[in-house]
């Protein structure tokens, strides 16, 4: 048998990450060493024993064998969430390509630590009766300040230091006088910064409809039974998914188990956290970048210690390092944001469910319009699908109503509001009622249409439209397809053939020049910038100190509103034409999400879609509000072109300061995968990215397709060794991405 090799960290703060060390592992010990594992190995000169975390085991030795030391024991005291955090450090740098230092970057978000934040308390030590008498002798000897605050501390046993010296004027040199006769102590505790301190507990509870218990009692039957699912809960929006969500963590806290939450957008955070401190108080905490780097370092220690049970957060939040970890909730699962941009580029649905197999706990995926993968995964019986196909209360889902935006054209109307969205604004003004106007910007610009007839140009081979880049060509982002740019319609022949040109910024003007007395909140990027950007416009929207909120996708997504009745969703199409296999899934999401926000109250809602392509499956099935009719459409292009779920993809990009290395690099790599000859596996490329030049470095991709994901695995392995002994390989970063959300 080879000899085995552990590569070993020994300080698991950030600042240690990139060093490792390497030791060997006795045969004895071989079947107890694995990513994950805290060892006792000797270190230094004095070899004296210090605990390290295995994070990789291999038959390559780094160093002269001979000089290697070895591990001496597996430690018993390791502290079992660090042990967990490496593991899935590991599972996710295998899964999805990455070094194992950006895997471990990623799942232990606190890089360094922060200065603690120290609250000083004065506190009475002596006996009562010994105090009293003490006080009397103060007060006879004219001690007026020793005599004032042992009278308060007789009052309040424990006062805030700053209280003592400020209010009641008390100086240092009596503190420590008093201190000295062992009257009083100052006691010096950590005070943990809390980014939700300031809110308050209401207790408030909501009595579940019958839908809503069923599906709790469905979950908490197996939670009860030591059995760990993943659900995937698919409710129409407004059908009570959080108050679901609320009673499963309660019964989880109350079994003295930990809930994770994820949330897509930082911007749901306020109305989330608002629900869930009303209930749960001071045991809720929440994760996310606005927070300063004090307070994310003290939600961490805070999870760590047991001093929270619930943390509420976007996709980092899944690493909170909770040691009794009982359930873990993704609202909103469908949510492109889930996935990480960075390496390595994980899916936070997978790792979720991946970090609840190792800790015994379930999974709750929630969405109105659930992603197709987790569909087709349900209908495949790997989730358990549950429903709520109703709103509570049986309130009525929002009447939506299709604009032919071609009809508009020729009926001489230019404006991006159709003439029946304006007589409805009005009339909702004229109501006190609320307006939302969501522009569907993504996609904005990168494809071509033709504003008379809606046709989109697309790619020939891929069944996606072409990009729209400078220089005038439109491009394929998968295979490299190109062509120019017509001046004129190839369909109709048409001359009103462009991109969409309106930002959120001119729908304002536009808005505020047609309806002069209507009061207009714009949320977008750069409105949202400061810290508390997301909330103040949350809650005066809230507060109905505004009329209209215009806004891109993050003001559709999760937000209850109760006095909006009209969402005017405007160029509904822009998201059909991204160049990305997953077009038509998103569309339908944002339009089905957008008109999601209207009749929450006690008055009913209407939607306006505005559209150049009324007929389109996905349009038509969100006007319907009908998942079910466009996940068969959907499925069946997906099994057409072998796209995922129906078959995994891998994405493999070069990247090179030197044009003609990054595509060397991919046409070389792309000959050895076609001479491996895999049973199966589809190559589309090599190509150059869709944006092939970022900062002066060049990108060439590669993209594959295999229906076993494990192949594809494997696959990566390979090209990982491979590349590991190329010398010539060394100035090109290969890097990779899985079931990629974005065609780059």
């Amino acid at each position: 048998m080879p000899d085995r090799y552990a590569n070993i960290i020994i300080d698991i703060s950030h600042e240690k990450l990139d060093r490792s060390f390497q030791y060997r592992i006795p045969e004895d010990l071989y079947a107890q060493v694995y990513p994950g594992v805290a060892v006792n190995v000797p270190f230094g000169k004095g070899n004296r024993q210090i605990r390290g975390f295995v994070i990789e085991v291999t038959e390559r030795a780094e160093f002269d064998p001979g000089k290697l030391k070895e591990i001496d024991s597996i430690a018993s005291d390791a502290m079992a969430i660090e042990s967990q955090l490496i593991a899935l450090a590991a599972w996710m740098r295998r899964n999805y390509g990455a070094t194992m230092n950006q895997a471990l970057k990623a799942v232990i978000p606190v890089k360094r630590k922060a200065k603690a934040k120290e609250k000083r308390m004065v506190c009475l030590i002596m006996e009562k009766e010994a105090a009293r008498a003490q006080l009397e002798e103060f007060t006879r000897r004219h001690n007026t300040a020793r005599a004032r605050l042992l009278e308060e501390l007789l009052a309040h046993p424990e006062i805030s230091y700053e209280i003592v010296t400020g209010k009641l004027n008390i100086t240092a040199n009596v503190i420590r006088a008093l201190e000295e006769k062992n009257i009083l102590k100052v006691v010096h505790e950590v005070d943990y910064r809390n980014p939700v301190g300031h809110l308050q507990q209401t207790g408030r509870q909501v009595e579940l409809s019958e839908a809503q218990r069923q599906v709790t009692d469905r979950v908490l039957a197996d939670l009860h039974q030591g059995i760990h699912k993943t659900y995937l809960l698919h409710g129409v929006t407004g059908s009570g998914k959080t108050e679901v969500y609320m009673e499963l963590i309660a019964d989880v806290v109350s079994q003295g188990k930990q809930a994770i939450m994820l949330i897509p957008e930082i911007a749901l955070t306020y109305q989330t956290v608002m629900r869930f401190y009303g209930r749960f108080g001071g045991r809720v905490s929440i994760m996310n970048s606005r927070l300063s780097y004090g307070e994310r370092y003290d939600q961490f220690l805070r999870a760590k210690k047991g001093e929270i049970d619930i943390i509420i957060g976007p996709r980092s939040a899944l690493f909170t390092p909770f040691l009794q970890l009982g359930l873990i909730i993704i609202d909103e699962e469908h949510e492109g944001s889930y996935k990480s941009e960075t390496l390595p580029k994980y899916h936070a649905r997978e790792t979720a469910i991946e970090r609840a197999r190792a800790a015994g706990a379930s999974v709750i995926l929630g969405s109105a319009t659930p992603s197709v993968d987790s569909y087709y995964k349900a209908e495949r019986g790997e989730y358990q699908l549950l429903e709520l196909k109703k709103r509570v209360a049986d309130k009525p889902l929002p009447v939506c109503n299709v604009i032919d935006l071609r009809e508009e054209l020729r009926a001489g109307n230019h404006s991006i509001l159709s003439r029946r969205l304006q007589q409805l604004i009005e009339d909702r003004l004229a109501k006190k009622q609320q307006i939302m106007l969501f522009l569907n910007r993504r996609g904005l610009m990168s494809f071509v249409s033709c504003r008379a007839c809606g046709h989109v140009i697309k790619c020939p081979h891929c069944d996606v439209s072409l990009s729209l880049h400078y220089g005038g060509t439109l491009n394929c982002h998968y295979c490299g397809y190109s062509e120019p740019l017509p001046g004129a319609c190839p369909k109709c022949g048409s001359r009103h053939i462009g991109g969409f040109r309106a930002g959120t910024q001119k729908i304002e003007e536009i808005v505020k020049q047609r309806f002069p007395k209507a009061r207009t909140l714009r949320m977008d990027l750069d409105t949202t910038r400061s810290k508390n950007g997301y909330e103040q416009i949350l809650s005066a929207f809230a507060n109905q100190e505004a009329d209209i909120l215009i806004g891109t996708q993050m003001i559709v997504k999760g937000h209850d509103f109760p006095n909006v009745t009209l969402v005017g969703i405007l160029a509904a199409d822009l998201s059909l034409y991204t160049g990305d296999y997953r077009a038509a899934e998103r569309t339908f999401q944002l339009l089905t999400q957008a008109a999601g926000r209207a009749g929450r109250g006690s008055s009913a809602g209407e939607v306006m879609i505005q559209t150049y392509n009324p007929g389109h499956y996905s349009i038509v099935a969100a006007k319907q509000q009908d998942y079910q009719a466009f996940y068969r459409e959907e499925i069946a292009v997906r099994r057409l072109m072998s796209y995922p779920p129906v078959s995994h993809m891998a994405l493999i990009v070069f990247a090179s300061g030197k044009k003609e290395d990054a595509g060397r690099a991919a046409g070389y790599l792309a000959a050895l995968i076609k001479k491996a000859r895999i049973d199966g596996l589809q190559m589309i490329g090599p190509a150059s990215a869709a944006v092939a030049k970022v900062n002066d470095i060049y990108r060439n991709v590669i993209y594959l397709k295999h229906r076993d994901y494990e192949q594809l695995v494997m696959l990566k392995d390979r090209i990982e060794l491979f590349l590991k002994d190329r010398a010539d390989m060394k100035q090109i970063t290969v890097s990779f991405d899985f079931n990629p959300m974005n065609g780059l």
